[in-house]
């Protein structure tokens, strides 16, 4: 229980030990092991290594991370151990890491990593933070509290994520994925719309401390407790292709220049949260099963603004209202409504037949029977996730107005937001509240304090469990001589007075 040493911009903490410690060292391997029932880390990677590979290890029962390659935080520019505003005035420009203590070009390979986090459960099987070019290749991984594979921070990107089998996640936590990461680098804040402006002002911002993409590609992906994938807080510069993700989906936070295309999406979409103008993603050639869902979109964009650099040519499983319900965001104008044919998914393939119309579309098949570990002796005892049940009833023909009525108070749009929606706001899932969705600066409810993205959590104390229950409330309250807001925004809680 001396994980004290803080991780950079989270509430993550890490203990600089394990049973199998390399600070300092080049060429080194770890073969055919088990790790078996160990109290913290397994396999701990600290600061300067080069080449370490790990290959063909069975790592369960682990108290904290299976494998973790942490550098020093003294490598990176303008560090912060804490989640909030960034100072910009101040900000090193100077692109990459100082010196080279970090870990770097280490591959863990055809491994089983399972039932890690015992004891500590910000932690993952794999943990990757301050490192660069990492590569996890033909792991298999499932059975764990919180994430799968975690990138922290940005720095220094380069790392592959590829042909892994990740699922049976986030078991024991909440608002996370069977692949998670976190941004918050450099040109990172909470604020959307304050990063839109000093991004506008220097392009090369994003890209100061994540120097190469980070690809995830030709991996096995379910989390029924989350995402598939999530991509937190500003995480920017990642490749997404060649994915099957069987249940939760893909997440997109603000961020940018993320690329995800010849993906597999099932019962599920795109999760894109407060995204930021300009960003240059890019959401191609996929076979999606619902509508995209999105959340405080308005913090950083204008309600109709285009989303992104490119997201169009994609077969939708459902109809064509999902299709073109963010037509005006000129969201898959080029995209189609068809059954994508799968050949066999009961058993786990779901490459398409010769005759899909997905092949029209851009979309190719990919091996789906490359996931996981490859060595014999260890595919034998490898788990496997559920294959899920389809939903796939496609509709051509089924076209609805692509606005709908939104309830508005103080000229403000607001909302009740359920289930993954929660994340966008920064509160725990099951929390109860309204949320306003998009607050004009024409508006009352601006002039009152009030911004897009606020989470209202009570009034005068009393807790706010629905719209109709907060519209009550101020009704019953208009006696009194102020209303006292108790607030969500930016993951802080805030208090908005009003005199009445």
């Amino acid at each position: 229980m001396d994980n004290k040493e803080p991780l950079l911009r989270s509430d993550w903490t890490v203990y600089r030990g394990g049973a199998v410690f390399y600070n300092g060292a080049e060429n080194c391997s770890v073969i055919n092991c088990e790790f078996d029932q160990l109290g913290g880390n397994s396999i701990f990677v600290n600061n300067f290594n080069r080449h370490i590979n790990i290959i063909g290890c069975y790592i369960h029962h682990s108290g904290a991370n299976g494998i973790a390659f942490v550098g020093d935080p003294k490598s990176v520019r303008n560090p912060i151990f804490r989640y909030g505003p960034q100072d910009y005035k101040n900000m090193d420009l100077t692109p990459g890491s100082i010196g080279d203590n970090f870990p770097a070009n280490c591959i863990v390979s055809d491994c089983i990593i399972t039932k890690t986090g015992r004891d500590e459960k910000q932690t993952a099987p794999v943990q990757i933070s301050m490192s660069f070019r990492i590569t996890v290749s033909h792991c298999s991984i499932y059975d764990v509290p919180r994430a799968g594979i975690n990138i922290s921070e940005g720095t220094f990107g380069g790392h592959i994520i590829e042909y892994c089998d990740v699922f049976n996640t986030v078991l024991e936590t909440g608002d996370h994925g069977s692949f998670n990461s976190w941004g918050r680098d450099r040109f990172w804040d909470p604020n959307t719309s304050k990063v839109n402006r000093e991004v506008a002002k220097n392009p090369n911002l994003p890209y100061l401390d994540i120097l190469e993409p980070t690809i995830i590609r030709n991996s096995r992906w379910r989390c029924d407790h989350g995402w598939d994938v999530d991509l937190d807080d500003g995480s920017s510069n990642y490749y997404i292709y060649n994915n099957l993700l069987l249940n939760g989906g893909l997440k997109l936070r603000e961020g940018y220049g993320r690329i995800a295309q010849n993906n597999i999406l099932i019962n599920n979409g795109l999760h894109a949260h407060a995204w930021q103008r300009k960003s240059g993603d890019v959401f191609k050639h996929n076979i999606v099963f619902k509508a995209h869902m999105p959340a405080v979109m308005t913090r950083g964009l204008e309600i109709n603004e285009k989303w992104g650099k490119e997201i169009d040519y994609n077969i939708y499983t459902s109809n064509n209202y999902d299709r073109l319900k963010f037509a005006a965001n000129q969201c898959d104008l080029n995209s189609i409504v068809a059954n994508p044919e799968f050949i066999d998914p009961a058993n786990g393939d779901f490459s398409v037949s010769i005759n899909s119309e997905a092949l029209k579309i851009g979309f190719t098949n990919f091996n789906m029977f490359s996931f996981g570990v490859v060595s014999p002796r260890l595919k034998a005892i490898a788990k496997t996730p559920k294959m899920p049940d389809l939903i796939i009833n496609p509709d051509k023909t089924h076209i609805e107005p692509l606005t709908k009525d939104a309830s508005l108070w103080l000229g403000a749009r607001i909302h009740e937001p359920k289930g993954t929606e929660l994340s966008a706001y920064g509160v725990k899932f099951g929390t109860k509240g309204v949320a306003l969705v998009y607050v004009p600066t024409y508006t009352k409810a601006w002039n009152l304090g009030f911004r897009t993205g606020d989470f209202v959590i009570s009034v005068n104390s009393k807790p706010i469990e629905s719209i109709s229950v907060f519209l009550i409330e101020l009704k019953e309250l208009n006696k009194e001589e102020k209303l006292v807001f108790l607030i969500i925004r930016n993951q802080f809680e805030k208090e908005i007075t009003v005199k009445l």
